[in-house]
């Protein structure tokens, strides 16, 4: 699909208040997964604690770090992380056009942690329309 550009964010609720973590724009549905996946270990990982380095591929930023108060949502990421059957699906539906979304919720204090993933399709004759491969 070469008229599709792919983006991801990673947003956090709390409050009444979405804040934006960080995102990316790519030209292949496969280095969104692979920066999702990259951030849902690292959120999971860091709990709010000083996290490694960014990532140099791509010169693509990694999401600012949220402190978790419970072990729920970083379980929650680390599984769908690790888990190939939902990476496929994710796959599956970007490839047909479809976004991809992974929420997970730390009840102790009502945030939602959500991962998106989603293809952009430029309209034909725009001047932001990539050139053809």
């Amino acid at each position: 699909m070469r008229d599709l550009d792919y983006v991801a964010a990673v947003t956090a609720t709390g409050g009444g208040r979405t804040v934006w973590l960080g995102g990316i724009a790519v030209p292949h549905r496969r280095l969104v997964l692979r920066w999702l996946r990259r951030q849902a270990l690292r959120l999971a990982d860091g709990h709010g604690r000083h996290l490694p380095p960014g990532s140099p591929w791509l010169r693509a930023r990694d999401v600012r770090p949220v402190t978790f108060h419970g072990s729920d949502a970083p379980e929650g990421l680390r599984a769908w992380a690790g888990d190939e059957g939902r990476q496929d699906e994710a796959i599956c539906a970007l490839e047909s056009g479809h976004p991809t979304l992974l929420t997970v919720v730390d009840p102790a204090v009502g945030l939602r942690v959500t991962l998106a993933g989603w293809p952009v399709v430029w309209p034909v004759g725009s001047a932001h329309q990539p050139p053809p491969y």
